[in-house]
């Protein structure tokens, strides 16, 4: 395939999008509306942008003419949780995906337990292995469809003490979840550990 992305339609341009860029990471965004209900959703295009402020950003797409309902909340409210699902999860992560009435918690239909957060009103997952308590930082619109780039910053890691050695999350114990194309979902899979690249730039092989 050679093609021009101008002549291609927005579903291929979309296929061939999250088809490639893989694996991309999960965002299970817990959030609360102005009602109480708390809302779950899992956002596949979430990266950080900056760790000092620690900020992290999450693509949400509109649904119809109005916003999603964690992009309103969020609107609504000035915060949410990233909660960090591993793969023992990938089931309630797949299922909180449906686009339920707004009255509707995720949480509450797929039974899964909620824990308050310490600095921001929506809770946070008691299943998962971490999660980032984030405050509103600001919203960029992208495209022709209104996707949005939600940036939050970080206020409290939550994170199982097992998971961590000297600081660092150990990854090989975090198992996290992680998309691919389609209603596809990957595990950590085979991990490469390489020697550090120097400051200047060099490298040290071994044989």
């Amino acid at each position: 395939m050679d093609s021009s992305a101008e002549v291609l339609s927005v579903d291929e341009v979309y296929k061939l999008l999250i088809g490639l860029i893989v694996p991309r990471p999960i965002a299970w965004v817990t959030s609360l509306s102005l009602k109480g209900v708390v809302n779950l959703a899992p956002f596949s295009a979430f990266t950080y942008l900056s760790t000092e402020p620690p900020l992290i950003g999450i693509s949400v797409m509109r649904r119809g003419d109005g916003l999603k309902d964690t992009a309103q909340n969020i609107a609504d409210r000035g915060d949410f949780v990233v909660n960090i699902a591993d793969e023992t999860l990938v089931r309630p992560v797949h299922l909180s995906a449906a686009e339920y009435p707004h009255d509707v918690s995720e949480a509450e239909l797929l039974g899964l337990g909620l824990v308050p957060s310490v600095d921001v009103a929506a809770p946070r997952l008691a299943c998962v292995p971490a999660a980032l308590e984030c405050g509103f930082e600001q919203v960029i619109a992208f495209g022709d469809r209104g996707a949005q780039l939600i940036v939050g910053r970080v206020r409290r890691f939550h994170v199982r003490d097992e998971l961590l050695d000297g600081g660092k999350v150990m990854t090989e114990r975090l198992r996290p979840l992680c998309r691919i194309a389609g209603p596809k979902y990957a595990g950590l899979g085979e991990v490469h550990t390489l020697e550090p690249v120097r400051q200047d730039g060099s490298h040290s092989y071994s044989t």
